[in-house]
């Protein structure tokens, strides 16, 4: 282990009991799989501040601004080290204002929303599926934040508390 660092963001919106989701396509780290309807790399300028690379890589990908969205919070944030990095991923979640379109177009990928109950048919990447699962059954429920760490069985998931 090297001690490189990759850190990403990703943003799952809401509207109703659906959310919406990116199939993308061509990603340097990510292809093929459903994800979040936007995310991505931190830019050397955010590296403390998740939010900011967040709402940056929403509106280049959906061309949303912060004041389209309400109730924006950071629900996960996971570890899975692979390919000979750690890989630090911040979960994001936010309602999409009823006055927006939720007909939305990405540069990345086809979106497509989905009900909460269907996503276990669908293909995603290692930690997202397991922090979906455990939004669906218990994070959806409460606004706290998790923690998950990742193994070759599972993510452990811990609330993440401020003392």
């Amino acid at each position: 282990m090297t001690g490189k660092l990759r850190n990403m963001t990703s943003i799952y919106l809401l509207k109703d009991d659906k959310v919406l989701l990116l199939f993308r396509k061509g990603g340097r780290v990510v292809s093929d799989v459903w994800t979040g309807s936007a995310g991505g790399h931190f830019e050397e300028f955010e590296l403390n501040d998740a939010k900011a690379c967040v709402l940056r890589e929403m509106n280049e990908e959906l061309g949303l601004r912060e004041d389209n969205i309400r109730n924006l919070s950071l629900r996960y944030v996971t570890l899975r080290r692979t390919k000979g990095e750690i890989r630090q991923n911040y979960y994001f979640f936010a309602i999409l204002k009823d006055e927006v379109s939720d007909d939305l177009v990405s540069n990345e990928g086809e979106l497509k929303w989905f009900s909460l109950n269907k996503l276990d048919e669908l293909e995603m990447p290692y930690t997202a599926r397991y922090v979906m699962n455990h939004y669906c059954s218990i994070g959806q429920y409460s606004d706290k934040i998790y923690t998950g760490v990742a193994n070759e069985n599972e993510v452990i998931f811990l609330e993440l508390p401020e003392f």
